[in-house]
């Protein structure tokens, strides 16, 4: 799996011109998954994001979690972050896992991500065309591969 972290000061997934997720202060996660993916990615991915230091203290230092800042996650599908560009301009997304290998995968990523969380996470919605708007604080934008465990 592969996920693009922001920490954001807002975030909204519009779907056919409706809003169908929003948060204030939180994370927009991206999260790409493959075909090689298991539920060991995803344990270990959501145990480092609701973990990840990234909010700022009393000292305006990078020291606490969106959970101990009481924030809000949005989590949204995206095939694409699997792209390979290594022949030619036009990406392969070869990698990426189809369909119905990623929606399992992806719903259990949300219900351990609420697990770990304590609350409900707000997501976008797997396949559709979405507008994905953010405003990325700091700006802070980490990404992970479960494959390389960084």
């Amino acid at each position: 799996m592969k996920a693009v972290i922001q920490r954001v000061s807002q975030a909204s997934v519009t779907i056919d011109n409706e809003i169908v997720s929003e948060i204030k202060n939180g994370l927009l996660i991206l999260v790409g998954i493959e075909d090689a993916d298991a539920i060991e990615d995803i344990t270990w991915l959501t145990s480092k994001i609701i973990n990840l230091r990234i909010f700022g203290d009393q000292n305006d230092v990078m020291n606490l979690s969106v959970k101990d800042i009481d924030g809000d996650i949005i989590i949204v599908s995206q095939f694409t972050l699997h792209a390979s560009t290594k022949k030619g301009n036009r990406p392969s997304y070869i990698k990426a896992a189809k369909p119905e290998v990623a929606i399992p995968l992806y719903e259990k990523f949300i219900f351990l991500m609420e697990l770990e969380f304590g609350k409900k996470i707000q997501t976008g919605k797997f396949g559709a065309d979405m507008k994905v708007s953010l405003i990325n604080d700091g700006p802070v934008t980490i990404i992970i591969d479960t494959k390389n465990k960084e």
